[in-house]
């Protein structure tokens, strides 16, 4: 053997043993030392290139890997996929799909993994369109046939939510299905609602002797959870023990999570308490199950042992803790626990910071939740929904506007939770525009329907006064609840339509609804501005006799508003008298003003005297006994009652009119003069009385109780807040709409006298909304039964 021959066999050994060394240091995770072996080679081959490659694929340095590739003297099939396995690994979808079709572009036909590895990239990105065309170049280089292909279009397809195709790939897998394949398509069927046909799924694999996985085990839990199948999961169970899986943790906690779920407790904690070492995502199970069956005070027990036993608890722990406080209000405990994220560092988590703003916004501390929602960096649609809706739901609707309005300029989505948040603040503060500028944003965002939205619709409109829009969206829902029901039949009673609201309490009734507490409230409502007294006290029977009902202080008080409206005053006072439930303020302010239209003056002082101590700071009863004082010229007990007024320190709340146009509120007070256009408001209410004088309208003095001649009390009432802003709508509302006008306090008897008489004179539609109702007028009639 000749000198050259020998030094070409000592480098063919040399690069050898370092190709194995490279190889080596590879698979245990050392990848700057097999660079460093790499560079030594001196002769680099096709594997040295190619492992240096995996290695740097693998470990996701990437941008180390792409160079060596570019590098390369020689490229192969195995060289493309080792970088493309690499990019799906990381998820990087664009990079790995253009190498992906690069490669075949240049000539390289990619082997079954690296059709794998691409399809799994589709499968966790739910790159459907990806996917399929994925499938079509495995059809055309022949690899659809391929069972680790197969395998992996069926999981691309589930996860895409195209369960029907990866069940047809299934099924036509002749003998190459094994646990892998049987365990995609039991996930699929799992991960798609289909339950039962994971399930079924299952059985079926058992019964052709394929052995079942660690993976596969958790999705036949998952799909018992969902059907309550405890009876099955328990036999699925005896499996896992017997293959001896119990000691893994994934699978375990799948166990404790089916046993929660389907409230079988014992079972759970037998599972949690057999296991050597505790796991955090076993406990996590087991405190989710507590939570959503109500057992809030054994999820906090079970936090408190993990916390014991210095388990380290997760990101997944802290929100299903954090619900537990907002259900039972337990302050202390809740700012202990917050103490405590901050402290472990879990407070930057989103998905944690989420879960403190919900539970501080349940426990109506909205200063904590908003501390909250500022320190967080990452904010998405939840942190922003969180707050929104706290502020919706704890009596503060003007905040959640300005809120979700900041929401828009940050740029985030609403979700449809959001948006009935906001609805319903609209509602709250009859804000109509608003109201109609978010709707018309979601018709553009494209979302699909949504009941709770359309519920929130119903309700917005109807509060505002629009109950042809609000029945419109009404008929227009494919699927309705109670809440849907009840909200137009609410809607129209509060519009002064009690017949159209007990026509569709009829038609609720057919459909198959059952009525709530509030759908009575809208009934009852209606029948008293109706003057349907019989229809009345059979509703109020129905509501125990048929439905179980117990009548609440809302019905009971619609039922006394009734009795007064009618002037049963005794039978009013009988049915007070024998209440299942303690008279609360409605009830007595029900009372109060049945007796101030009829002038029952020692009921009145028994009404208000009950006021004054359910109520000390309201000035509504002592103001409405002086009145009703005056009526019955008692001026010493009337000028009695607002020196104690006076003496506590009780003060009217002024009454304020608006009228909300072009997304401008215009406020009125009584004998305002601060608005800008005050002269010509001014001329117009002039022009006003003078024209319904001439049809008919006589002041009622009985509205001017200042004490000041009969010329100043005509002209206190003619610029009533009302009044002042009816001549601002027709100045500046168009002919064609309506004039909504909205009220703080209750419409004063003259001033809805004058709005019966502008309605005619002047043609218009008017609607006022005051703190009882609304009022339509139009051609000199009001829908709420002129009750004064």
């Amino acid at each position: 053997m000749g000198m050259h021959d020998l030094c070409r066999r000592v480098h063919r050994v040399s690069s050898y043993d370092m190709n194995q060394k490279l190889h080596s240091l590879w698979k245990s995770g050392q990848i700057n030392e097999a660079r460093q072996v790499f560079d030594k080679i001196p002769h680099r081959d096709e594997f040295s290139w190619n492992t240096m490659i995996a290695a740097y694929s693998d470990s996701g340095n990437l941008t180390e890997a792409r160079k060596l590739f570019n590098e390369t003297p020689k490229k192969s099939a195995i060289t493309w996929s080792s970088l493309i396995t690499g990019f799906c690994r990381n998820g990087s979808e664009y990079e790995a799909l253009e190498l992906f079709w690069q490669m075949g572009f240049e000539g390289y036909k990619p082997s079954q993994f690296t059709l794998g590895s691409v399809l799994r990239l589709c499968s966790i990105k739910c790159l459907l369109s990806r996917g399929e065309q994925v499938h079509g170049y495995a059809t055309k280089v022949g690899l659809d046939k391929n069972d680790f292909v197969v395998t992996g279009l069926v999981d691309m397809y589930s996860k895409c939510r195209r369960i029907s195709e990866a069940e047809c790939l299934f099924g036509g897998m002749s003998n190459g299905r094994n646990h892998v394949s049987w365990t995609a398509m039991i996930t699929g069927y799992s991960q798609n609602g289909e339950e039962l046909r994971a399930i079924e799924c299952f059985r079926d694999m058992r019964a052709e002797g394929v052995e079942c996985n660690q993976y596969t085990f958790p999705s036949v839990f998952t799909a018992c959870a969902a059907l309550s199948a405890c009876g099955f999961g328990k036999q699925v169970h005896g499996c896992v023990v017997r293959g001896g899986f119990e000691t893994n943790v994934f699978v375990e906690s799948a166990v404790v999570d089916m046993y929660a779920k389907c409230g079988d407790f014992d079972s759970a904690r037998k599972v949690l308490e057999s296991r050597e070492t505790d796991d955090v995502i076993s406990w996590n199970s087991m405190i989710v199950g507590c939570v959503r069956h109500g057992l809030k005070e054994e999820a906090l027990l079970l936090f408190k042992n993990m916390h014991s036993k210095d388990m380290e608890i997760d990101d997944y722990t802290f929100p299903s803790v954090l619900n537990c406080f907002a259900a039972l209000n337990y302050e202390r405990y809740a700012k202990s626990v917050h103490s405590i994220i901050v402290k472990t560092g879990f407070d930057v988590y989103k998905l944690v910071g989420n879960a403190l703003m919900d539970m501080y916004a349940k426990q109506n501390d909205l200063g904590s939740a908003f501390k909250v929602f500022n320190s967080m960096t990452d904010k998405d649609v939840v942190s922003w929904t969180s707050l929104v809706t706290g502020y919706a739901h704890n009596g503060s609707p003007e905040e959640a506007l300005k809120l979700f309005c900041g929401m828009r300029i940050a740029g985030i989505e609403p979700d449809q939770v959001v948006i009935s948040s906001v609805l319903s603040s609209c509602a709250e503060l009859t804000t109509l525009e608003f109201g109609q500028q978010v709707h018309a944003n979601y018709i553009k965002s494209g979302f699909g329907s949504s009941l709770s939205v359309d519920n929130s619709l119903v309700a917005m409109y109807a509060k505002c006064g629009n109950i042809e829009d609000a029945s419109s969206i009404f008929n227009l829902m494919q699927i309705r609840n109670v809440i849907s029901w009840t909200a137009l039949i609410v809607g129209y009673a509060q519009n002064g339509r009690a017949e159209e609201s007990l026509l569709l309490y009829d038609s609720m009734i057919e459909s198959g609804t059952k009525p709530d507490f509030i759908t009575f409230i809208g009934l009852l409502f209606a029948c008293s501005h109706a003057g349907l007294a019989e229809k009345a006290r059979q509703y109020f029977e129905a509501m125990t006799r048929i439905y179980g009902i117990k009548p609440g202080p809302d019905h009971y008080a619609c039922m006394i508003d009734l009795l007064g409206r009618s002037g049963k005053m005794l039978e009013a006072e009988k049915l007070l008298n024998e209440m299942d439930v303690e008279p609360d303020a409605t009830v007595w302010k029900a009372l109060l003003s049945a007796c101030r239209v009829h002038g029952v003056v020692e009921l009145a002082e028994r009404a208000a005297e009950a006021l004054f101590k359910l109520e000390p700071q309201n000035a509504m009863p002592y103001v409405m006994l002086s009145n009703i004082y005056s009526a019955a010229g008692k001026w010493e007990d009337s000028a009695r009652i607002r020196r104690v007024m006076k003496m506590n320190g009780i003060s009217k709340e002024p009454g304020r009119s608006w009228i909300e146009m072009n997304s401008q509120v215009h406020t009125f007070t009584s004998e305002d003069r601060s608005h800008p256009n005050i002269d010509d408001i001014y001329s117009k209410i002039d022009e006003v009385m003078r024209l319904i004088k001439e049809a008919g309208y006589v002041p009622d003095m009985n509205y001017a109780l200042h004490d000041v001649n009969e010329e100043g009390k005509e002209h206190g009432l003619a610029y009533h807040s009302e009044k002042l802003a009816v001549a601002f709508g027709l100045l500046f509302v168009p002919k064609s709409a309506p004039i909504r006008i909205f009220k703080n306090l209750r419409v004063c008897g003259d001033c809805h006298i004058a709005m019966k008489f502008i309605s005619l004179v002047f043609q218009r539609h008017i609607i006022l909304r005051d703190s009882n109702c609304f009022h339509h007028f139009n051609e000199g009639k009001c829908s709420c039964g002129d009750y004064w």
